[in-house]
């Protein structure tokens, strides 16, 4: 196996002359926009991004200042430039993290260069949020390419077009609505309103964030108030740890003339934001759930947001009604049988495994992910059937499920209320089997 290693060049030439127009990202000459396309897991957008030459891919994260680069194990090397040692705070239940700052590095997406970018690097190990995506996920960038550009995200065919705010015009019809946002220390927000408990409309501030796979973030005070039927959940990963809180749905949320019914909402634990000393008016955030149900068109330079509805709009909100959190866990064998002459596989699994080893006329082993239940919710149906944080899923519902990828599996588990599922899965080399039924969370939903 190669020796994993990061390789920093300490370069000693002076950069502190060069203007801040040298530190932006840049189109090709004579383009007007480039595209990018992009995959859509998990509500992420993630893009593929070179960094000193070295391919990687990050997650597009409006809520995110200067990049950050961490999960770097699959590397064999990767150059980093000026690198010096710095603290920096993260949401999670943790500790600041120690991390580097480096600068001057050049970073590439499509056509998109620049040649001075400034990147954080952590070097924690745990920090990967690769497992629970289910593909290499090595950084998040933002701010740098909202700033610099047009940003035109297409979330139905999966692409990014990022113009020059020069040459960009607004396209406008009935449909469309440019809403105002305000960008605020690298980050944006946007008014809008919000129901709850079938009280009055809500004026809340919301930071604007493709980062987060949720759908909205509310901080409780005394206007916005937890709905009496909620749920303590795992939120999801900060930098400095797992975040927890109560899962809600409210009446609606309304952005400008966009009403979106019966929204899924969360309400953090207050403890998790202990490093911020101050919100700036914030009461929440706005997260790629919401976002990914609009064609969105971002200009930071103008603080406008332009919207429109795509065919993701009026779709149910997404709640994990098993209890079940998965991820990868490394890597394992599988087995299938071989049963004609064709060495035509009969069972109901397709392996994507890299590595396939065939024994003549009989056997198949191929090497696929391995999917454990990462985490499981108290009192949720599949704890209640037995299922515990550590046991790989084998099967769901008697298919075989290393032919599916890990979103594709979640869905399996949470298909429809009242639906009776079995999965099969091992726990200490013993293979078991259990059943549940998928209850509402809400006596409504």
């Amino acid at each position: 196996m190669l020796r994993r290693y990061i390789l920093f060049l300490i370069l000693f030439a002076g950069f502190a002359g060069l203007s801040v127009n040298a530190q932006t990202y840049q189109l090709p000459k004579g383009k007007k926009f480039q595209k990018v396309k992009f995959q859509l897991i998990n509500n992420l957008m993630i893009i593929p991004v070179e960094v000193n030459g070295t391919e990687l891919s990050f997650v597009l994260d409006s809520g995110v200042g200067t990049p950050i680069l961490f999960n770097l194990a699959d590397q064999d090397s990767i150059q980093l430039n000026n690198v010096t040692e710095i603290t920096i705070n993260g949401l999670g239940e943790g500790d600041p993290i120690n991390a580097l700052k480096s600068t001057n590095n050049r970073v590439e997406l499509g056509g998109v260069k620049n040649l001075y970018q400034n990147i954080y690097v952590v070097m924690d190990a745990g920090i990967n949020f690769s497992p629970s995506l289910g593909i290499p996920v090595h950084g998040i960038i933002g701010y740098d390419l909202f700033r610099d550009f047009v940003v035109d995200v297409n979330y139905v065919k999966k692409t990014i077009k990022f113009y020059d705010p020069a040459l960009y015009t607004y396209k406008t019809s009935k449909h469309t609505t440019v809403v105002d946002m305000s960008v605020i220390r690298r980050k944006a927000y946007l008014d809008a309103y919000v129901m709850i408990n079938k009280t009055d409309e809500i004026p809340v501030k919301l930071l604007l964030d493709t980062g987060s796979s949720d759908a909205v973030w509310l901080f409780e005070d005394e206007r916005i108030q937890l709905p009496k039927k909620h749920y303590q959940d795992f939120l999801g990963k900060g930098l400095a740890g797992d975040i927890f809180g109560k899962r809600t749905k409210i009446n609606h949320l309304k952005i400008s003339d966009f009403i979106l019914s019966d929204a899924k909402a969360a309400f953090p634990d207050m403890e998790t934001f202990n490093t911020i000393a101050d919100f700036g008016g914030r009461n929440g955030s706005l997260g790629g759930e919401i976002i990914k149900r609009f064609h969105v068109v971002f200009d930071y330079a103008n603080e406008k947001l332009i919207l429109t509805k795509n065919s993701n709009f009026g779709k149910l909100f997404q709640y994990n009604i098993s209890g079940i959190d998965l991820q990868h866990a490394g890597m394992r064998y599988v087995s299938e049988r071989i049963t004609d002459a064709n060495g035509v596989v009969h069972s109901n699994a397709k392996s994507y495994g890299d590595v396939q080893i065939l024994l003549q006329g009989a056997t198949r082993l191929s090497l696929v992910p391995e999917i454990i239940v990462s985490g499981i919710r108290q009192g949720s149906p599949a704890h209640s059937a037995g299922l515990r944080e550590g046991d790989v899923i084998l099967a769901v519902n008697g298919k075989r499920i290393h032919r599916y990828k890990l979103q594709e599996i979640m869905h399996m588990l949470n298909v429809k209320k009242d639906k009776r599922i079995k999965v099969l899965v091992e726990r200490y080399d013993n293979d078991l089997l259990f059943s549940f039924e998928l209850k509402p969370l809400f006596d409504d939903q």
